[in-house]
Formats: C-alpha cells, structure tokens, sequence
C-alpha cells in the first residue's frame, strides 16, 4: 500500500464523523456568494466517494474515507473556495497548484462544476490521504 501523505506542520488531523450537520452550518455561515459553490463541491463530494467521513476544524470542511484517511479539505475565503487534494500530486492530471498537497481555487459555480473538478474528486478516492 502507498504511503501516507502528511501535511507540514504538527497539526493533528480532526475525528470523522458520520454526521453531516457540521458541514452544513460551516457552509452556511461562509460567503454567501460562495455558499453556491460550496453546497456544489460538497454534493460531487458525497456523491463520488460513497462511504465519506466528515469533520469541521480550523474553519475548513474535511472529507474522509476509512483505510484512505482525509482525501479532500474545502476551504472558504473571502473570494475564492479552495479544493485541497492530499493526494493530489499523484493525480493525472494533478490540480494546478500546490506541490504534494494539490489545490485548485474556484470563484463561481461555474468553476466548480468545471469536469476536471469532477475528475479530481473521483480520484482523491484512489489514494491515501491525511491519514486519521
């Protein structure tokens, strides 16, 4: 099996939670010109990865499977949601930015619903993650 993916830093990853309600007031009370593509991003998200565990720190939503750890971190700013994909360097064709940890900023729903975005998500489900 491939080795975990550590994010820098001393940060302990948050607990997965089968309950979604966190999620849903972390997007309801971000930007609401972005609550659109949030609500988006987490739909695709749940949609793809059947299974998904949930968590809220440090005011970023996170997406998790058993045996894979956190695949997907959302995060909301002022102008832009950012996609993070622990996993994202392996990925064909990885996310634009970042190095191992791969990101995408999206500003619309436009972006968001963007097949590259889709593609990105369904891989996050193929390799471990921010392990648990």
């Amino acid at each position: 099996m491939a080795k975990s993916i550590k994010p820098t830093g001393t940060r302990k990853p948050p607990l997965p939670g089968e309950d979604h309600a966190p999620v849903e007031a972390w997007i309801s009370s971000s930007m609401p010109r972005l609550q659109p593509v949030l609500r988006h991003l987490d739909a695709q998200i749940r949609q793809s990865l059947p299974g998904v565990g949930y968590a809220v720190k440090w005011k970023k939503a996170y997406y998790g499977l058993p045996g894979l750890g956190w695949v997907i971190e959302l995060a909301a700013y002022d102008v832009s949601a950012n996609v993070v994909f622990f996993a994202g360097a392996r990925f064909d064709p990885p996310p634009p930015l970042g190095e191992g940890s791969r990101y995408v900023k999206l500003h619309s729903l436009e972006e968001a619903q963007a097949a590259e975005v889709a593609a990105w998500i369904e891989q996050a489900g193929r390799y471990p993650g921010w392990a648990w």
